[in-house]
């Protein structure tokens, strides 16, 4: 693979990556993390050459990074409530109700199992397609999908249950 192979298709996702390290390391970190991966690809241009899913390896290469760097540091993963928060300089009725629905999608996260949880938010969250999930996460396709639907219902089961209590309906 050339440099500028490289450049058009592995260096070009280096943009679509930063959500998801983000949300697993943190905005400090994401930058260097990002840097490093890209050296990381780079180094392994040869494989990539003939991959049947650039896009695909390179979620995997970012996701395993990050995994391996938390486990270094032995931290846990930062989830994502700083991408479901709704930041405004004035308060007003409508930021409270959004920072609340934050919390609560933010405790509904919590419970779900770990794969659903993070195809939610690889999906919804950073937005990507269901081959990247599952080439990230080594699974099937029709996996994500069924995942990804359990989590949504689950939240949208625990929303509704929530709503309909505080209404007084439940």
């Amino acid at each position: 693979m050339t440099k500028i192979d490289f450049k058009l298709n592995v260096f070009s996702l280096s943009e679509r990556l930063y959500p998801m390290v983000a949300r697993l390391l943190g905005d400090s970190n994401t930058e260097d993390a990002i840097q490093e991966i890209m050296i990381k690809l780079w180094q392994k241009r040869k494989k990539l050459e003939n991959h049947p899913n650039i896009n695909g390896f390179v979620i995997l290469t970012a996701r395993n990074y990050c995994i391996d760097l938390l486990r270094k540091k032995a931290l846990v993963l930062e989830d994502s409530s700083s991408e479901l928060k709704v930041l405004k300089s004035t308060i007003n009725a409508e930021d409270i109700e959004w920072k609340e629905l934050n919390n609560i999608i933010f405790k509904i996260l919590e419970q779900l199992p770990q794969q659903q949880k993070e195809v939610f938010l690889m999906r919804d969250v950073d937005g990507y397609e269901f081959t990247e999930i599952a080439a990230a996460l080594s699974i099937k396709i029709e996996h994500v999908r069924v995942l990804l639907s359990r989590a949504r219902k689950q939240i949208g089961v625990a929303l509704e249950k929530k709503y309909d209590y505080e209404r007084g309906t439940y």
